[in-house]
Parts: structure tokens; C-alpha cells; sequence
């Protein structure tokens, strides 16, 4: 199946502004409402349901001598019309 990639905005930033942005996104998820993501000219919004699937992934590519790249992903996702959630244990950020 082709994925289309409705929005997309990658840039450096710091630590903090990083954090700022996540907590503006928990806060408007916690709100149980719409998510707009607008970046320049291109905004998508989106709707998730009331339990998606979330999936958070620490990874990396590249050599292991530490020439590589890490990264942490989060991801929420749904099947268009359909709620969601399946579970394989409890998160825990620390």
C-alpha cells in the first residue's frame, strides 16, 4: 500500500523549544479534539480517535563505532474510521 505523506517539517531546534512543541501537541490530544499542523505554506488537521495505537521507537542507523545516527520516534496511528489500541505493556518515560 502507497503511504502519502500529508505534512512534513524537519529543522534543528533546541531542547526546550522541542519540549514546548510536544507539550502544545499533549495538550491538545489530552483535549480529545482536532490537531492542525501547519508549517510555511502546508497545514494538514487531523482527528485521532479516542484510542489510537502509539508506538514509541529508539533506533540506530548507521555504524555502531558512534559515526551513527540515534533517534527517538513517536508515533500515533489509526486506521482511518476505526478507534483503535492494541497493547504490549505499559509505557514509562523516565
Amino acid at each position: 500500500m502507497p503511504e502519502e505523506v500529508l505534512f512534513v517539517s524537519e529543522n534543528s531546534q533546541s531542547r526546550e523549544a522541542i519540549a514546548s512543541y510536544l507539550r502544545r501537541f499533549a495538550d491538545r490530544l489530552d483535549a480529545d479534539g482536532e490537531i492542525t499542523l501547519s508549517a510555511g505554506e502546508q497545514s494538514v488537521t487531523m482527528d485521532p480517535p479516542e484510542r489510537p495505537t502509539f508506538e514509541v521507537k529508539a533506533e540506530r542507523e548507521g555504524p555502531v563505532d558512534g559515526d551513527g545516527e540515534l533517534s527517538i520516534e513517536f508515533e500515533i496511528e489509526w486506521k482511518e474510521g476505526e478507534s483503535g489500541g492494541g497493547s504490549d505493556g505499559e509505557l514509562t518515560i523516565e
